[in-house]
């Protein structure tokens, strides 16, 4: 039996760039998907010529509409794609995940996060306006609208590009009184340190916070094994299955280990 997710086709309906590197697109068509209604949901997104999923937060879904906003890099296996206009392309989206569960004892929302958290942040932000709410953004543009109007926003400024001082942010935080839940997402190193911070200085239940690593910084993009994309194309070329052309990419894999 496949444990691969769920999947359903879609059609690019709207592009609309948010900011320099900030894109949203507005996928239509997507017969069979269901939300999870959790305010962090995330799907993985298959693009035209490629072979690989990238995953995005849900920046929300009505009346058959889903929302991506895309943080677009200089390289990027769907940078090319989404800086063009992509209007009517077919792409593949997975079934939704998602980790958000604050407990009912919760009195506020501490949310943490680079640009690639920003979609998750807002609606966040938006699916609980009872609680006192505070953000701390770490982003190189001009996002001032993007958040709802009762979080109580920290603006922060990359220290790099493709670089993150996070961490170093939450270990000088000065925590609201009470119970509350803490979310934070971005560069994976500066979760794994935070993770630590809490468990061993704040000492925050497990329950009370969840830390997320979206992408890795590195010195720079490493080659992949096996690029996915020839795979792909020769496998829909050759009238493969979706399953036949996993199990090739999958082989290349095990043959170049």
């Amino acid at each position: 039996m496949s444990t691969r997710a769920a999947s359903f086709q879609a059609t690019v309906r709207r592009r609309e760039p948010l900011s320099d590197h900030l894109v949203r697109l507005v996928l239509g068509g997507l017969d069979g998907f269901v939300s999870t209604g959790v305010a962090d949901e995330w799907v993985g997104l298959v693009v035209p010529g490629q072979f690989q999923s990238r995953y995005y937060t849900v920046r929300s879904f009505a009346d058959g509409a889903l929302t991506l906003d895309v943080v677009v890099h200089d390289t990027g296996l769907v940078t090319e794609w989404a800086t063009r206009d992509c209007v009517g392309d077919v792409v593949t989206v997975t079934e939704p995940k998602a980790g958000f569960d604050p407990p009912g004892s919760a009195a506020w929302l501490v949310l943490v996060g680079d640009l690639t958290a920003m979609p998750a942040m807002a609606r966040i932000a938006e699916s609980r306006p009872d609680l006192p709410t505070y953000v701390w953004a770490e982003v190189p543009d001009d996002l001032t609208d993007y958040l709802p109007a009762h979080a109580q926003v920290t603006w922060l400024r990359p220290p790099a590009p493709a670089q993150s001082a996070l961490a170093s942010v939450v270990e000088g935080l000065e925590w609201p009184d009470g119970e509350g839940y803490f979310w934070m997402a971005g560069e994976s190193a500066q979760m794994r340190a935070i993770r630590k911070h809490l468990m061993r200085e704040v000492r925050m239940p497990s329950t009370h916070y969840d830390v997320m690593g979206y992408w890795r910084a590195t010195l720079g993009r490493q080659p992949r094994a096996v690029d996915p994309g020839p795979v792909w194309r020769a496998g829909k070329a050759a009238g493969k299955t979706d399953e036949q052309i996993w199990a090739d990419y999958d082989a290349a894999r095990e043959a170049g280990e």
